[in-house]
């Protein structure tokens, strides 16, 4: 059983073996607690050896410590601790080294060179930025081809752009330093990089594929620092829009089955997915999965694919979420369409852990073996190759970014003219959009993004109907500031909603008071929890109910 010390200095210091210092007990075998020291007597871990190398576990706790979210000013330090006694275990005592997350493939896997990657963290940016944020990889090639090609190709599309670079994932992050000594931004570090080096402009492209939770988290980031620039716009992920259900589809989601679909024929030797679906050929997509609300992209990109006509494609995801994208279930649709040959490719921006373990690995629990282990098919084949390497992908983001850029431009302007258009309103009830920073905060499916504004004696109210009753009350201002003694929380109604197949639910709905139009502004939110959420809001597009 492997024990923590309390000590910070337990992962910075080198851990010296018995030969080198004489303080180290590894070599003791009989079941007893057994310390580990550094050269000046500092005990940095304590193992039980009985069938344990002291050195090997002290390691793995190391690494345990250094495989966390969250960035402290010492994680840079515990890093370069973690390989320095990595770096002394004999090639023995390495394969010895296992913890909840540690394993000797923590440094010792090869996934290529890192030196042929740019971190983007430099300075002198100037006054207009391009943030490019991932979730990140700690397979080297993957990154390089992946997310540094997206971000050369942003770069080449804007010229007068300074492009620079953040990852979401801190383990990730800790992984590439420690193995590699390459040193990438988290997001508030790109942020407050910005800051400092005086950036008036700032656009961020997420490479995320869809309005996911990594998506709301970074949005959520980039509200705390709206007023340290001029400007902040955030574009689309690759996927564009969600949508409502498994039948929306649009443009975005268009583009990237075709580049998909495309590039998968051509690396199987085929001049398309028709001519592989004449040979009895099927191409099995692997997204991740998620449990966000999100999670119907998947679906509708297996709409998409059908529309399209690729009558041999199915979208499958590693956490089976949606359900019907799990493993077993996507062998069964492939074994009832006929198909004898398969291809898995993952459906990912950056071709990472889950590409090479999860989907083509060869533990029994891989997609790989799962479809092997099946017995339907006669040859079971995999693609490692993630979306960002695929010029056709890299081009729809530089898509994205034009559109938000151009149409920042315009918004700056309108912005300017808000208060006039807001004075333009006459008393009466409106119908107007009501736009929000979350997916998980929403008006309910039947009023279509809509909510009702009155406007008399020049103020104005929002009626909005949400999705459930599990929001239990708003405030107009900052979740801090809800909670403050006096606040005045918005208490909700009870709405009846008819669903389109004739159905009924009672929800809750809020009276919103509204200062402006086409402006954000705070609207926290309370759940059933009694736990406080801060959101950003907008209300547009005023149509005069007659």
């Amino acid at each position: 059983m492997k024990r923590k010390l309390v000590t910070a200095l337990c992962l910075t210091a080198l851990i010296v073996t018995a030969s080198a210092c004489g303080s180290t007990d590894n070599a003791q075998k009989s079941g007893s607690a057994s310390s580990v020291k550094s050269a000046s007597g500092e005990v940095l871990t304590e193992v039980n050896s009985g069938s344990v190398d002291a050195e090997a576990a002290a390691v793995a706790q190391m690494i345990d410590e250094i495989y966390v979210q969250n960035w402290t000013e010492d994680t840079y330090e515990k890093c370069e601790a973690a390989k320095k006694a990595w770096d002394a275990l004999s090639d023995s005592q390495k394969e010895l080294v296992n913890g909840e997350e540690a394993s000797p493939e923590y440094f010792g896997l090869d996934t290529g060179d890192a030196s042929k990657d740019d971190p983007l963290n430099s300075d002198d940016i100037g006054e207009n930025e391009i943030l490019v944020c991932s979730f990140g990889t700690s397979y080297n090639d993957s990154r390089t081809e992946d997310i540094g090609g997206i971000e050369k190709a942003i770069a080449e599309a804007f010229p007068d752009w300074s492009v620079r670079r953040a990852f979401t994932s801190q383990i990730i992050m800790n992984h590439i330093y420690a193995r590699d000594n390459e040193k990438i931004d988290n997001v508030e570090q790109a942020l407050n990089r910005a800051v400092d080096n005086g950036v008036k402009n700032l656009v961020v492209q997420p490479t995320h594929l869809m309005h996911g939770a990594e998506y709301d988290e970074l949005k959520e980031t980039l509200d705390q620092y709206k007023d340290k620039f001029e400007s902040v716009i955030i574009s689309e992920p690759l996927l564009g829009e969600v949508g409502s259900d498994a039948t929306v589809v649009n443009e975005d989601k268009k583009a990237v089955a075709e580049a998909l679909t495309s590039t998968a024929a051509t690396e199987a030797g085929y001049k398309d997915i028709a001519e592989a679906e004449k040979d009895g050929v099927a191409f099995v997509f692997m997204g991740h999965g998620t449990s966000h609300v999100a999670s119907v992209s998947y679906n509708q990109m297996q709409t998409q694919l059908n529309e399209l006509g690729f009558k041999n494609t199915f979208v499958g995801t590693v956490e089976g979420n949606p359900e019907d994208t799990a493993c077993d279930k996507v062998i069964d649709k492939v074994k009832e369409a006929g198909y004898k040959k398969v291809i898995l490719r993952d459906m990912m921006v950056v071709a990472g852990d889950h590409a090479n373990n999860d989907m083509a690995g060869d533990d029994e629990d891989s997609w790989k073996s799962m479809f092997k282990a099946s017995g339907n098919f006669d040859s079971i084949d995999a693609q490692i190759a993630g979306l960002g390497r695929i010029v056709d992908v890299q081009k729809l983001y530089v898509k994205h970014l034009n559109a938000v850029i151009e149409g920042g431009m315009e918004e700056a302007e309108a912005s300017s003219s808000s208060s006039e258009k807001t004075a333009a309103l006459e008393d009466g009830t409106y119908r107007v959009a009501f736009n929000t920073d979350s997916s998980m905060f929403h008006v309910n499916e039947t009023m279509n993004g809509k909510g009702t504004l009155t406007v008399k004696d020049g103020k104005m109210t929002l009626h909005i109907t949400l999705a459930s009753k599990n929001i239990v009350g708003l405030f107009p201002g900052t979740a801090a500031d809800a909670q403050k003694d006096g606040a005045e929380v918005l208490q909700p109604t009870t709405d009846t909603v008819t669903y389109s197949d004739g159905t009924t639910e009672e929800v809750y709905g809020f009276d919103v008071p509204v200062e402006s139009l086409d402006q954000d502004f705070d609207l926290a939110l309370v759940g059933k929890k009694g736990k406080w959420y801060d959101h950003k809001v907008n209300v547009s597009d005023p149509i005069e109910e007659k």
